[in-house]
């Protein structure tokens, strides 16, 4: 039997309560992405599919992305469409908690967990496909210093999100799965663009950190 979940409209506003009062709709960038996720998330919502069982097939779907990847040659471009998929699941896993009404603590905490396991994974693809190692490992202490840092500022007070800078979740999905995309289309000149994917995150990272740390310290002085 399908279940009625909420409409549109009334999961933007939801996501707005859950994420201190943040309006997705002032966004160019969340808002229609939040619009395309609840479409998406809407059949798994009313079939009753857990949101924990979407988190995990998010992260085995990074999973694969990293075997892809060590594959190598074509295989790197089915990569990319599975880091794609991957990113959605990563979302998708939110909007069925909220519109099925089953938003829990344990929930937020499974979903940090696997997406930061996630963002590692894409790197480590990265790195399979030529990447140079230091410019992963500084790609991977850069996203992760980014959501540390927001997370111990809510903990210590901060009220909502901070700031939306351009390092979030969607951006680093669309930066891996393009530069997969060409290492797969390109093969005979994958490394570079691995090696231009992981610049372009360390790029990416450090100009998110920089917008984050300015607003924390203002918020929280």
């Amino acid at each position: 039997m399908l279940r009625e979940v909420l409409g549109r409209e009334e999961y933007l506003d939801r996501w707005q309560e859950l994420h201190g009062g943040y309006d997705p709709r002032s966004s160019r960038l969340v808002g229609p992405w939040l619009v395309t996720v609840h479409a998406l998330a809407r059949p798994f919502a009313r079939l009753g599919v857990p949101p924990d069982v979407v988190t995990l097939l998010g992260l085995v779907a990074s999973g694969v992305v990293v075997w892809l990847a060590a594959l190598g040659d074509r295989w790197v471009l089915l990569a990319a469409l599975v880091v794609a998929a991957s990113g959605l699941l990563d979302s998708v896993d939110g909007a069925v908690a909220v519109l099925s009404g089953r938003v829990t603590r344990w929930g937020a905490v499974l979903d940090s967990v696997v997406d930061r396991l996630s963002d590692l994974l894409y790197v480590l693809a990265l790195w399979l496909v030529g990447a140079p190692a230091g410019t992963c490992l500084a790609a991977a202490v850069l996203l992760v210093t980014h959501e540390y840092m927001r997370a111990r500022a809510t903990a210590v007070g901060l009220d909502d999100v901070g700031i939306i800078t351009v390092a979030e979740r969607p951006t680093r999905v669309i930066v891996v799965a393009m530069f997969l995309l060409g290492a797969g289309i390109y093969p005979d000149a994958a490394e570079a663009w691995a090696s231009a994917g992981a610049v372009a995150l360390v790029v990416v990272g450090a100009v998110g950190l920089v917008q984050l740390l300015v607003v924390v310290r203002r918020r929280l002085r």
